[in-house]
């Protein structure tokens, strides 16, 4: 539904005929990880997620899933090589 309480005019999942469903009835305003985020929309001169009510919530355990501004990097461990199985594995 259309969200009627801090973000008028853009899609919520939380919105119900009788308000806003979501704890406390309103959504949060984003904290400074959220900052250069594509999913920021700015409503009555406060910044607010798209996606998520509570964007504090989203960053506790690490990075914001849903960040499209983090870059997630994979360390690629290098593995240990038996100089005596790998000198078997060439004459093959």
């Amino acid at each position: 539904m259309i969200c009627t309480t801090v973000r008028n005019g853009s899609d919520c999942p939380f919105m119900t005929k009788s308000g806003c469903s979501y704890e406390g009835g309103v959504c949060k305003p984003i904290i400074e990880k959220c900052e250069g985020c594509n999913r920021v929309g700015e409503f009555a001169s406060e910044k607010y997620c798209m996606s998520a009510p509570d964007p504090e919530a989203r960053w506790k355990t690490g990075n914001c899933n849903l960040a499209t501004h983090v870059k997630n990097v994979v360390v690629e461990k290098k593995q240990k090589v038996n100089p005596i199985k790998a000198s078997k594995r060439g004459g093959r």
